[in-house]
């Protein structure tokens, strides 16, 4: 039997897993600064599950993945796929996406690996979007096709933030006056997230306490600072506008997913929030959206599952 490895690869971490017929054993995580480079990462993991040599390979990773050279957008590690599958002394490397991976495991999802977030029913092979705060913006979209799913592949996550009000004008123009531009991903990210108190702490006159979303994120959950309950419900309400914009973009009737691991860490504060109305709020199509359901990914490994998912397509080995 043929060594099969996945990989998903963002901004922090590195998972891996050994492909054992056709489901993800060994998984492991590893911080991505532990490496100097992903191939000492694979090298190790494959040392560490006792196997002497792979013969196949899938990375998802979160930068674009359309050239030989790969360079991370948010993490120094940088390499060429050709090189790569030498190293590894692989027959076959397969370089996706890491939301084009996310995209992949939504038809394998079942429901109690999702949490549904307000209404909406989802029309059978109707066009699905994922997006996912997290080191990064990842977003991606899925279409059905005679041979299957499809990924339509692209940098979402970088178009441009619309405020719609004040808070929002707020946040915009700190972010402006540091960057001169205003990506959706400067919020809806871990920065985005300590972005977004920043700038609230500023406008209030506060002095800001914190620097690291963990902390944002864990005093708003204890309830225990204003300024972080402030920041995350806003990051929540702009995520929801985010999320009914790719709606509209490609008449998502099969569904908009959330990933990654900030909206995962928020539980019941994210499902009770405004997110949902913030969805739905999109003027004359307001009943256009309202029918299309939002779902938090509720599957912490389901990047590895995408790219399990689109290795077993692409090697048509049953293993």
């Amino acid at each position: 039997m043929s060594q099969m490895f996945v990989a998903d690869v963002g901004g922090t971490n590195i998972r891996l897993a050994l492909v054992e017929n056709g489901s993800l054993m060994h998984i492991t995580k590893y911080l991505c600064k532990q490496f100097d480079t992903i191939t000492d990462a694979i090298t190790h993991f494959a040392r560490e599950a006792n196997v002497d040599n792979f013969e196949y390979g899938c990375i998802a990773i979160a930068c674009p993945v359309n050239d030989d050279l790969v360079k991370m957008t948010n993490h120094t590690w940088a390499f060429s796929k050709t090189a790569l599958k030498k190293e590894l002394n692989l027959a076959r490397l397969l370089v996706i996406n890491d939301f084009s991976a996310v995209a992949y495991s939504l038809p394998t999802l079942t429901k109690e690996q999702v949490i549904q977030v307000g209404s909406g029913v989802p029309l059978e092979k109707g066009n699905i979007a994922v997006f996912g705060p997290g080191t990064g913006l990842g977003v991606e979209h899925l279409t059905w096709t005679s041979g299957g799913w499809q990924t339509l592949d692209g940098e979402g996550g970088h178009v441009d933030f619309a405020p719609n009000d004040e808070n929002d004008l707020i946040v915009w123009r700190y972010i402006k006056a540091k960057l001169g531009r205003v990506p959706a991903e400067e919020l809806l990210s871990g920065r985005g997230l300590v972005n977004i108190y920043q700038a609230l702490a500023r406008h209030d006159g506060i002095e800001t306490v914190f620097d690291d979303p963990a902390d944002i994120t864990k005093h708003a959950l204890a309830n225990t600072d204003p300024t972080c309950v402030n920041a995350v419900q806003l990051f929540c309400r702009v995520m929801g506008s985010f999320a009914g914009n790719l709606a509209l973009n490609l008449c998502t009737t099969g569904g908009v997913f959330i990933g990654g691991g900030i909206a995962s860490r928020l539980g019941e504060f994210f499902v009770n929030s405004d997110f949902r109305s913030k969805f739905e709020d999109k003027g004359n199509f307001a009943g256009y959206v309202k029918n299309i359901p939002t779902y938090l990914i509720n599957e912490p490994d389901h990047g590895l599952l995408g790219a399990l998912a689109y290795l077993l397509q692409q090697t048509k080995e049953k293993h």
